[in-house]
């Protein structure tokens, strides 16, 4: 019964959001036309480099290309999904959030349902960028690649839903966490158009076991290429453990969300 009532709050969420962006068109074709344009500069941009240089650490436009729009089909699947999260801070600032707690709902589930202006544009620009990057590739597509990448791709949305999370329980101490917000997001967007194993050592460790975004794109793009993997030296199963880090990721990322909802008093409205 409850899971039926989450069932049909979710579908009037998502009622909510198409009529709100059919109300806004004009905002929405603004936003689906910066969409376009910001991953087409990314995606133009790593072509001029690839253009000056042969290859980037052993990767071609054609590697880099497979590797971006696999990354663009995870991070679009949870800004379509989970975005919503990112907002808690927003309703915690404003004094909304106490609302959450008194309703018969989980609150973590009312935060994911709570109506916006999101539509599933950017997913299915990202579903044909994947696509077009897999043929130019010349990726080998079998059974196993059909299976495998729906289920990558969910394990990258979840990785991104737990830092998500993670950053949005940061407001139950401090409140206001945009600065926090913009430094991830800006290790994730420029980190993960390349292959980590151009970066210092370092840099390869924090992306793969504190911000795990190579498991969004650079280890699965490596294991569908063939590509050794020259950063851990890992070997190349590990380009198939995104489902299962996604989900233990997330699963951490909820233990510190009830931890933080324990010790949340509210900010005095």
């Amino acid at each position: 019964m409850r899971a039926r009532r989450m069932a049909n709050v979710y579908l009037q969420y998502w009622r909510i959001n198409i009529l709100t962006t059919l109300e806004y068109r004009e905002n929405f074709l603004i936003w689906f036309a910066f969409t376009f344009i910001y991953h087409g500069t990314a995606i133009a941009s790593l072509w001029i480099i690839l253009s000056r240089f042969p290859s980037m650490n052993g990767w071609s436009f054609r590697d880099m290309a497979f590797l971006y729009a696999l990354w663009m089909v995870a991070h679009a699947l949870h800004n379509t999904f989970f975005s919503t999260v990112g907002d808690v801070p927003d309703h915690i600032r404003d004094g909304e959030f106490d609302r959450l707690l008194v309703r018969p709902l989980d609150t973590l589930f009312q935060a994911i349902a709570t109506p916006g202006q999101v539509f599933p544009d950017e997913l299915l620009l990202a579903l044909f960028t994947f696509i077009a990057a897999t043929i130019y590739s010349g990726v080998h597509v079998d059974l196993a690649f059909v299976l495998l990448v729906p289920a990558i791709v969910v394990g990258g949305a979840l990785i991104d839903l737990g830092l998500n999370l993670m950053i949005s329980t940061a407001a139950f101490w401090f409140v206001k966490v945009d600065a926090l917000r913009w430094i991830v997001m800006q290790l994730e967007q420029e980190f993960t158009r390349y292959p980590i194993s151009i970066y210092a050592r370092g840099v390869q460790i924090v992306l793969t076991f504190v911000f795990p975004f190579a498991f969004m794109n650079y280890f699965p793009a490596a294991y569908f290429l063939h590509k050794p993997d020259e950063a851990l030296a890992l070997p190349a199963i590990v380009g198939v453990l995104t489902p299962l880090i996604g989900v233990l990721f997330v699963a951490a990322a909820y233990l510190f969300w009830r931890f933080g909802l324990s010790r949340y008093q509210g900010v005095g409205h």
